[in-house]
């Protein structure tokens, strides 16, 4: 082929790259062959086809821009609830709940609560040089000992020989685990664990119990319901009243030491829920360290404690005899002299020596007169009534280990047996179990179990039991207000108050089973207020040393009444129960006491020197006035006389015995106070 020039084309010579002027023009040709072509036709439909696809992907993305336009501004679709849900991480600042629940007072208040804490452990392995770092631990640790620690981490023992775990601390503080971290010991590590805390150290120390190092309790309440408080996170809200609690420990603590007692116990309870407001047993411990607490502190002498109750057990004689019908409280006992049994003597702290009232025997606490009143009516009668009150078993309640009641043997519960218990000798029962069975006779005569659960007010309530009729009970408060306004009980007087009370005094029997000779244990049970009782207070001081606010006296008018007084003059305002003024104070003490000598309804016999025995007496009545009972009434006494009962306690072997005061039936176990035995009986 053959390329010619068009005019205006520059010649060639003129072209770069052509021979200079002078030159001489000439002809060239250009030469294109088929292959250029097919080359130039291939790129030319490249070109082409990059165009098309470029137009083509400028559309697509113009098509997806104008779909994410629509899709995000025009009509955006938003995620569902659960699509959110799903994609947002689950992060909270709170805490988990800890393991084990709060346990908490009837208000709220917290008792013990679990908190996040830390042990400090060991790999000795990983220790480079145990004494060095037992040397600083010994410093940042407040009371350990360094060379424990050392002999812990392996000191002089190979590295390859050594323990790989040890425990090196279980209960490390905050303050001391920052020092420890900022040590950075290597081998030396944190464990998390969780503390339980005590906020008021030994407040209901013997009703919370205790924890283990592991948590799980080991006594009280965090023994009892150890399974609810590590399944259920809700508070256990107790029936204690952490205000109450507090005043009630300040006061028998004050007594304890006053009188030098080696022990003592008080408790508060709702008369009408069974709830137990309060209870101290002293000695106690700091619940924060349990496993520190001396076996003797860790007693819990209200509940498994077992002790004689004494003159306050004479509560039970007079609501017995009244409730039965056989006795009324118009009718005169012989108490002119003591009254023989074999060589025993049943005597009176201050004897009379006239014949007594009912109302002023318990006033006064005739010994002669309530076994003069048990005799009228005899063991059956009396052993139905103990059974009722729960003295023959352990007490129901929400705390391990209650123990069986100690009393005679009921298949030989002769005279001795019925005279000496009437008076609260020779039985021995815990002290809430006294309380729980002085409930229905203060409040209308229904009998409750004892709680340490709250009551929820406006929900279902305590069903209790019915133990006497509500005539007996009303008379009951009368009798019981008697004592304090002008018998053995005036010392737990309280002004603007009407309160009812009794005494206590009980020998304390020694490890022998023999009395301890001018060793007294000294209670008194009162219920507050009396024209609508609420509360029932009962303390017992054991073994108190009498000083000269007791004219050297034991006894519980002189050594617990005073300690009730004080803990109602505090508690009454506290729980909204307002002192009486002037003529209201008056007219309710009148309302309220009967006649220490009553005369008897018109119509009405009554019981006295002429008449002593009414019909249906027991025969033990009989016997102890030495005559002869009707036929039927020795009849109805065989049947209902124990198999085997007599009249004499049988005297121990090498005992020394003397004409003192009844002693016990049968020997009972040792108290939980030691004491010298003084080697004879006295009651």
């Amino acid at each position: 082929m053959t390329l010619n020039l068009r005019p205006g084309d520059e010649p060639p010579s003129r072209r770069k790259g052509a021979s200079g002027r002078g030159d001489s023009p000439r002809a060239e040709q250009v030469r294109v062959t088929g292959s250029d072509l097919d080359q130039r036709g291939a790129l030319e439909r490249a070109r082409g086809r990059l165009v098309i696809g470029a137009f083509v992907f400028i559309g697509l993305f113009s098509l997806l821009g104008l779909k994410l336009i629509w899709a995000t501004v025009v009509a955006p679709i938003h995620p569902s609830a659960a699509q959110i849900a799903a994609m947002t991480p689950q992060l909270s600042e709170t805490p988990p709940p800890p393991s084990r629940a709060d346990i908490v007072d009837r208000n709220g208040v917290i008792l013990a609560v679990s908190l996040p804490g830390a042990s400090l452990y060991a790999d000795p392995q990983q220790v480079p040089d145990p004494q060095a770092a037992a040397t600083v631990l010994a410093n940042a640790l407040p009371g350990a000992n360094q060379a424990w620690l050392a002999h812990q981490l392996g000191d002089g023992v190979p590295a390859e020989k050594r323990k790989e775990f040890v425990y090196l601390d279980r209960r490390l503080t905050p303050q001391e685990e920052l020092a420890v971290n900022s040590l950075g010991i290597p081998g030396v590590y944190f464990e998390n664990r969780e503390e339980r805390h005590y906020p008021d150290g030994n407040l209901a120390a013997h009703i919370l119990g205790g924890v283990r190092i592991d948590s799980s309790g080991v006594a009280g309440v965090e023994e009892y319901f150890n399974k609810r408080l590590t399944t259920d996170p809700q508070p256990l809200q107790l029936s204690i009243d952490a205000r109450i609690e507090s005043i009630v420990h300040d006061e028998l603590a004050s007594a304890v030491k006053e009188f030098q007692s080696p022990g003592a116990c008080a408790i508060v309870m709702n008369v009408k829920t069974g709830e137990v407001v309060a209870m101290v047993s002293l000695p106690d411990y700091d619940v924060n360290d349990y496993g520190a607490a001396k076996p003797n502190n860790q007693f819990n002498r209200c509940v498994n404690g077992n002790y004689e109750p004494g003159s306050v057990f004479k509560l039970q004689t007079a609501s017995m005899a009244l409730d039965s019908g056989l006795i009324h409280w118009w009718d005169y006992f012989d108490t002119t002299h003591p009254l023989k049994i074999g060589r025993f003597h049943i005597t009176d702290f201050e004897p009379t020596n006239k014949w007594m009232a009912l109302p002023e025997i318990i006033n006064v606490s005739s010994n002669i007169g309530a076994s003069r009143i048990a005799t009228i009516l005899g063991p059956k009668i009396e052993q139905a009534w103990y059974a009722k009150q729960g003295f023959f078993k352990p007490l129901d309640i929400q705390l391990p280990g209650p123990p069986m009641p100690l009393f005679p043997s009921k298949d030989n519960w002769g005279l001795a047996a019925t005279m000496t218990v009437s008076f609260g000798a020779g039985i021995a029962i815990s002290p809430l179990q006294l309380v729980t069975a002085t409930i229905p006779i203060v409040n209308g005569g229904i009998r409750y179990d004892p709680t340490l659960l709250k009551v929820d007010p406006n929900g279902p309530q305590p069903q209790g039991v019915r133990i006497m009729q509500q005539s007996t009970s009303d008379l009951m408060r009368k009798i019981m207000t008697n004592v304090v306004l002008f018998g053995t009980g005036k010392y737990a007087g309280v002004p603007g108050y009407i309160i009812g009370g009794k005494t206590g005094t009980a020998q304390v029997v020694g490890p022998n089973g023999r009395y301890l000779l001018h060793t007294n244990n000294a209670s008194f049970m009162a219920a507050f207020p009396m024209q609508d009782p609420q509360y029932l207070i009962y303390v017992l001081v054991l073994q108190p040393k009498p000083d000269k606010t007791t004219f050297g006296f034991t006894t519980g008018g002189f050594i617990a009444a005073p300690t009730v007084s004080r803990i109602i003059a505090r508690m009454g305002p506290m729980l909204g129960i307002m002192p009486s003024t002037g003529d209201q104070l008056a007219q309710l003490e009148a309302k309220l006491t009967v006649p220490l000598d009553p005369t008897p309804p018109p119509g009405q016999r009554a019981l006295g020197p002429g008449d002593p025995l009414p019909p249906g007496a027991n025969a033990f009545a009989y016997e102890l006035m030495g005559k002869k009972p009707p036929q039927a009434n020795s009849a109805a006494a065989k049947e209902d006389e124990p198999q085997g009962a007599q009249a004499k306690p049988a005297a121990s072997k090498g005992r020394k015995t003397h004409d003192g005061v009844m002693a016990p039936v049968s020997p009972m176990m040792g108290s939980h106070m030691t004491a010298r035995d003084t080697g004879y009986e006295q009651g």
